[in-house]
């Protein structure tokens, strides 16, 4: 597995790149339009196409690279099915797996922070079938969880997290987590400095996932 994280601590931005070199096919999740030249440089670095480009939800607090870069790579420019937006991009359905060689990503579905949410279980086959790590967009954070006061009914968005984030805590705790921003980006409070987390780490130490 090739595994690329492109981290801006200016805003607190984080946005990946994962694929297989072995079968020359990769996927960017949640580009920065700044950095859209760094990850087609990343990939032909390493012999691979990128063969999807994968927004976690419709980003308002940065300047997206989605399109830009899905144009001028070719890839599949993709949201969820219930992505509200005026351009075209290729629907995910929850459950739905995208093949990148011996790498696969399993979409699932985490409504909360907006009703398009989704987060990216990634496994190695040539590892293990088990999930390693989940790109979580800005549905968990390390240290905190997605803000649900931003689409619609705040208590409504909330209730669609509490479950979504259920979703999550479901996976092994060895699962390493990867989310869309960090600490400096509005989109939680609480965030810390270190992108990176575990689901085991986040069950115990995150108080807004202690359950009643």
């Amino acid at each position: 597995m090739i595994f690329q994280p492109f981290f801006f601590r200016g805003t607190g931005c984080a946005g990946y790149l994962v694929g297989c070199a072995g079968k020359s096919k990769c996927a960017v999740v949640d580009p920065r339009v700044e950095d859209v030249d760094a990850y087609l440089a990343t990939a032909a670095h390493h012999g691979m196409e990128v063969c999807y480009v994968v927004e976690t939800h419709v980003q308002a607090d940065h300047r997206s690279g989605g399109r830009v870069l899905a144009a001028k790579s070719g890839a599949k420019y993709a949201l969820h099915r219930s992505a509200q937006v005026s351009f075209p991009f290729e629907p995910l359905e929850d459950g739905q797996v995208l093949e990148l060689g011996n790498v696969v990503m399993r979409v699932i579905h985490t409504p909360g922070h907006t009703p398009e949410s989704i987060c990216l279980v990634v496994s190695d086959r040539r590892r293990s079938e088990d999930a390693w790590f989940v790109l979580t967009g800005d549905t968990l954070f390390s240290g905190a969880v997605g803000r649900p006061d931003l689409p619609g009914s705040a208590e409504t968005s909330a209730a669609q997290l509490w479950t979504s984030l259920q979703k999550l805590l479901a996976l092994p705790d060895t699962v390493e987590i990867y989310p869309a921003h960090f600490s400096g980006a509005p989109c939680g409070a609480g965030m810390n400095g270190k992108p990176m987390s575990t689901i085991g780490f986040k069950r115990r130490l995150n108080p807004l996932l202690v359950l009643g």
